[in-house]
């Protein structure tokens, strides 16, 4: 039983990765839409969620089966319960990765004002985060998730300073600010999946170390 159940745990984790590449990429097409106005791209990216969502709904199905059939404990159960919480987290991302792409849409069709924002230099630093939180996932790699956690910090930093610039621009250019608060709306989409990614980071944390960082990190 103990054999079957190793093999289950390995093929939830198969399931998690597939799903996690999945959202990587349709982060990074969000954001290339929302920066290179391809309005195909993003379109693309809305239309993937549906399979993310689907993907999302099977492991988290998957996970309960195992839990209903063989009732683990110790590591085991760690394993599983840290699945089903980044599992929900990668569609949440994804959910985000939507917005962004709805956004760049919207920027598009009203007008061609530049962002006054740093959406370039803060979506490299969120992009850079997910990227490490889910090699930190699959290499059990401690170093990186940490590292994901200190990133955060610039993030927020960056979105204090675009809701700043927000507010000068709109003083100097009032009716640019239906396309420049699409561009505060994606700002704050790009803070939501840096701390879903620290989210990530500190669930492999509590599954490699079986510490829970959470409400720790100063």
């Amino acid at each position: 039983m103990a054999y079957t159940l190793q093999n289950e745990v390995k093929a939830l984790e198969k399931q998690l990765l597939t799903l996690a590449a999945m959202v990587e990429e349709n982060v990074q097409h969000a954001v290339k839409a929302l920066l290179e106005r391809d309005a195909d791209l993003a379109r693309r990216v809305v239309k993937c969620d549906d399979q993310v969502n689907r993907l999302e709904v099977d492991l988290e199905e998957e996970c309960l089966k195992v839990l209903a059939l063989h009732q683990p404990v110790a590591n085991d159960l760690r394993t599983i319960i840290g699945i089903i919480k980044i599992n929900n987290d990668l569609e949440r991302i994804a959910d985000q990765a939507v917005n962004i792409s709805e956004r760049a849409l919207a920027v598009m069709e009203i007008s061609r004002v530049d962002s006054p924002l740093e959406l370039g230099v803060m979506s490299a630093k969120v992009i850079d985060m997910l990227e490490k939180a889910l090699d930190s996932l699959v290499n059990a790699n401690i170093r990186l998730a940490r590292q994901v956690l200190e990133l955060d910090e610039d993030v927020d930093r960056i979105h204090s300073e675009n809701y700043r610039l927000f507010k000068d621009f709109v003083r100097e250019d009032p009716e640019s600010i239906d396309a420049v608060l699409n561009y505060l709306t994606v700002s704050r989409h790009l803070e939501r999946v840096a701390d879903l990614a620290t989210n990530i980071a500190e669930d492999v944390i509590y599954l490699t170390e079986g510490e829970i960082v959470r409400h720790t990190i100063a």
